[in-house]
């Protein structure tokens, strides 16, 4: 089984990424399951419906979340029906829904779970729960013959905590990966296990900005110290970011992974 995961969609040229460079590499590497991170994916706040469905159109499966998740409430039922396949962070209060969903895929189910690290940007007063001791709740709530495998999607700012949970996961997760800081890391690797991890997966969406923000947006608050509103980019070149896994559909273990890396 071939599992592919995007990195933070942001914003509108995120979406054209997607929608671009998608559809290919679902043909060259006969992906069977396409999970994506959504939570920047409308005006990079949430994921509105609209959005929704153009994603599923060019070919993503299953959505995880972060901090900006609760921005949209059209997400809402969707991330209340056990059915649809959008995950919030499991251990963020505010947020509805289980954290985690059963998704199917022509090879198998896969168990899909987001989590969101104990610091995130500027709202550290998030309530949430410890993700190492929901994560441990989940896996013990739900039946491992009820799956093939488990993506586990960590979205949060710091490396050691991307790093930490991936080792804690190993074995019982076939897939750890982490985003949010929309700049990847070049640490893929298989650990000792069987679980595929990556730090971060990076982001879709503007390369010739800061993480998908102008730089004419964010530099005069850095150098002369005042508040300025962020704004989206929307020209320049794009990039694509994702993690491909194949997964052994005996044991459900990682048995190869590389970053996929496309800018155009």
């Amino acid at each position: 089984m071939k599992i592919l995961y995007i990195g933070d969609i942001m914003a509108e040229m995120g979406i054209q990424s997607v929608e671009k460079i998608l559809p290919d590499i679902i043909t060259r590497e006969q992906v069977d399951m396409v999970v994506a991170q959504a939570e920047n994916v409308s005006a990079g706040k949430g994921m509105n419906l609209v959005d929704y469905e153009r994603l599923k159109r060019a070919g993503v499966q299953a959505f995880t979340g972060g901090n900006h998740t609760i921005k949209d409430a059209e997400l809402f039922p969707l991330l209340l029906d056990t059915a649809a396949p959008v995950v919030g962070p499991a251990n963020m209060t505010d947020c509805p829904g289980p954290g985690y969903k059963l998704v199917s895929s022509i090879k198998g189910t896969v168990l899909v779970i987001s989590l969101l690290g104990s610091i995130v940007g500027k709202q550290s007063d998030i309530a949430m729960q410890n993700p190492l001791q929901k994560v441990d709740e989940l896996f013990a709530a739900i039946p491992r013959e009820s799956y093939l495998t488990a993506v586990v999607n960590f979205h949060g700012d710091y490396s050691s905590e991307k790093v930490i949970i991936g080792h804690y996961l190993d074995g019982r997760a076939g897939v750890v990966v982490g985003d949010h800081w929309h700049v990847p890391t070049a640490d893929t690797q298989i650990l000792p296990k069987g679980t595929a991890h990556m730090t971060d997966v990076g982001m879709c969406g503007s390369l010739d900005s800061s993480l998908g923000v102008t730089f004419e947006s964010v530099i005069p608050r850095w150098r002369d110290g005042y508040q300025t509103r962020n704004q989206l980019a929307t020209t320049g070149r794009n990039q694509f970011n994702a993690l491909l896994i194949e997964i052994d559909e005996q044991s459900g273990r990682a048995v190869r992974t590389g970053h996929i890396r496309e800018v155009w």
